[in-house]
């Protein structure tokens, strides 16, 4: 959550499936249950996947007959994990997979962890930045994908803003934190997190998100990943997966507070404060305004597609009923 995106070029995957990189296990196994799992997190825990480890804590992937290792992605990263078969399962979004399955990686969404995008671009309030007409002459801080400028320019041209007029800066390494009070004016973030720890800093900001801009860019972010081969091969491993993950964010729905602290207790190094407050603030947004938890739309999918078209952003042939799926989600 605290990066913005796992840009998913199809290089680095095709790379990735010839890779021996092992990811890092992350939590804790359940070393009574009957088949191995790994599934691959795309960043560091946090209140994206407390459904899981509620999952895990909870014995429901154990009821399901799955001994689930959660892993951190380390080098390669979980989309190219997941590919590639190094994990069977892990988490992605919408944005990476569509120029994944664009170039053929068959790497399938079965499930939206978060139903709207929460994301936007956030500027300290006492910049004034108050619409994308006030990116004129401010740095945007960001990681030097494709995608982070054809968004910047897509917002502003919504606000009959001049996009030349914006300075891109690289942040490498740095956080929000450091980059927005040393030489960047905005850059892209998860309110349910950095939004959310920005407040307990005592830091105000102001925040254009993108789905209020565009209906297009209101894509899922993040989502369940598997490969095609482990659908085709065992798709009742899959199937049972998904009813555990399900269950947990479920129960991270209706108990938050409890969820919260079933994260802390398998990952002790977060801050316990901002995971409360932050599953406090997510909990109903994982399900939303969604007929059931998990549940993916083909508009939502052609909607992303037809945007990266427009902006040049995707080679190859795109088939958004290719890329996602409900038949595994519970009923």
């Amino acid at each position: 959550m605290k990066r913005i995106l796992t840009v998913l070029f199809a290089a680095s995957l095709l790379s990735a499936c010839g890779t021996e990189k092992e990811p890092v296990a992350s939590g804790f196994t359940d070393k009574e249950a009957t088949q191995k799992v790994h599934f691959a997190l795309d960043w560091t825990p946090n209140t994206n996947h407390t459904g899981l480890y509620v999952a895990q804590e909870k014995g429901y992937f154990k009821n399901e007959g799955l001994d689930v290792e959660i892993m951190l992605p380390g080098e390669a990263g979980a989309d190219q994990l997941v590919a590639s078969g190094k994990a069977d399962f892990g988490i992605g979004a919408q944005e990476a997979l569509t120029e994944a399955r664009a170039v053929g990686i068959p790497i399938v969404s079965i499930a939206a962890i978060i139903q709207h995008n929460t994301s936007g671009f956030a500027s300290l309030k006492e910049e004034g930045i108050e619409s994308p007409k006030d990116f004129e002459g401010k740095n945007y801080g960001g990681w030097g994908a494709p995608v982070e400028q054809a968004v910047v320019e897509s917002l502003m041209e919504k606000d009959n803003a001049d996009s030349s007029k914006v300075n891109y800066i690289n942040m490498g390494s740095s956080d929000f934190f450091t980059a927005i009070q040393r030489d960047v004016d905005l850059a892209w973030v998860y309110y349910g997190w950095t939004g959310i720890e920005a407040e307990q800093r005592g830091m105000d900001l102001n925040i254009q998100y993108l789905k209020d801009y565009s209906e297009k860019l209101d894509y899922y972010t993040p989502v369940i990943t598997t490969n095609e081969k482990l659908i085709a091969k065992d798709p009742d491993t899959v199937k049972a997966f998904v009813a555990a993950a399900t269950k947990g964010y479920q129960f991270a729905i209706d108990h938050p507070d409890e969820a919260a602290e079933i994260l802390i207790k398998a990952v002790p190094d977060l801050d316990p404060e901002l995971v409360k407050k932050s599953q406090q603030w997510l909990s109903p947004k994982y399900q939303d305004d969604a007929a059931r938890f998990g549940e993916q739309s083909l508009k939502t999918w052609e909607s992303y597609a037809e945007w990266m078209n427009d902006n040049g952003l995707l080679d190859g042939e795109f088939n958004a009923e290719d890329a996602f799926t409900n038949e595994f989600l519970p009923n």
